[in-house]
């Protein structure tokens, strides 16, 4: 038999490994989850300082120095940020005039870019000049997969998608452009061959998924938002008709959406669509957390408005 002093000691011990379990398993279960925030802006179109203080309603708005402040304190403050942008970066203020693009594609750089794709606009000072400011200046790939670029300048300066490492996680990003004809003018888009969006992201997107293995797939769109009226491939179309993609960055239709946009895809997975106005006015902020026990999990959105009182 167990002597009182025995039992006790032992009954002890036994009660306090299960105050303890509890505990031990929740901070195995925290080490085990990563946090990876995407930070994204579109249709900045060369809008380098803010809107002039003019009384309009995006006066002090913008610029790419405060800008540049938030996204070094958010990456101080997380150890796994993606700087992402959805095209059109040309055109818009005297600075593409002059400069072709040079000081954006310098400014994108210096801030830290991840990626972007390539905007209707983007062509404006032609192709070889594009091409010129992305292999002198741009310290980011040009990502899009629905533009056969062949035989033209911009071929080896764009490709389809770029494969990020974030600690232990792995980001697919890919990029798909508008339909040149009509927008872009001939002389412009050149022999580029404009393929069908849904289905090169669907193929794109299953090689990041499958071939690489990625936690999350990015697309950077270029299409626009909805087009209630017209017909034209937009991101709601190619989030309904998608496969593997997670979360759409979109741009073109200078769209302010208030919180992000979520769709079922073909497999009856969400995805969501976000965008965020144009002028370099707001940064996108999206946190995902990842976990060796479920799948992703959205845990915030957030618009962030560039100006002299942004804090974050």
């Amino acid at each position: 038999m167990l002597s009182r002093k025995h039992f006790i000691r032992q009954s002890a011990l036994v009660a306090g490994g299960l105050l303890t379990a509890p505990l031990w398993a929740e901070a195995r279960n925290a080490a085990s989850r990563y946090r990876l925030v995407v930070l994204h802006t579109n249709d900045t179109h060369s809008r380098l300082d803010p809107f002039p203080m003019d009384g309009s309603r995006n006066q002090g708005l913008g610029g790419v120095d405060k800008r540049a402040q938030i996204i070094k304190q958010i990456r101080e403050q997380e150890p796994h940020v993606l700087l992402l942008d959805a095209g059109d970066i040309f055109q818009g203020t005297p600075y593409f005039n002059f400069y072709k693009g040079e000081p954006e594609i310098r400014a994108m750089s210096y801030m830290g870019y991840d990626a972007t794709t390539i905007g209707n606009h983007d062509f404006d000072a032609g192709m070889e000049n594009l091409a010129t400011q992305l292999r002198l200046h741009a310290r980011f790939p040009m990502l899009v997969c629905n533009y056969d670029v062949s035989g033209t300048p911009l071929e080896g300066n764009v490709k389809p998608y770029q494969v990020f490492k974030r600690g232990p996680l792995t980001i697919g990003v890919l990029g798909v452009g508008i339909e040149g004809k009509g927008l872009i003018p001939d002389q412009l888009f050149g022999s580029t061959v404009y393929l069908d969006p849904v289905a090169e992201a669907n193929k794109v997107a299953y090689i990041l998924r499958k071939k690489e293995h990625c936690d999350l797939v990015i697309c950077l769109s270029h299409l626009g938002n909805r087009y209630p009226t017209e017909r034209k491939v937009s991101d709601e179309d190619l989030a309904k008709q998608s496969e593997e993609i997670d979360l759409i960055i979109g741009g073109h239709t200078h769209t302010f959406l208030d919180k992000p946009l979520v769709y079922t895809n073909k497999k009856g997975r969400d995805v969501m669509v976000n965008q965020v106005g144009f002028g370099g006015i707001i940064l996108g902020r999206i946190d995902f957390e990842f976990s060796k026990f479920s799948s992703q999990k959205i845990l915030k959105t957030e618009k962030i408005f560039i100006s002299s009182k942004s804090v974050v």
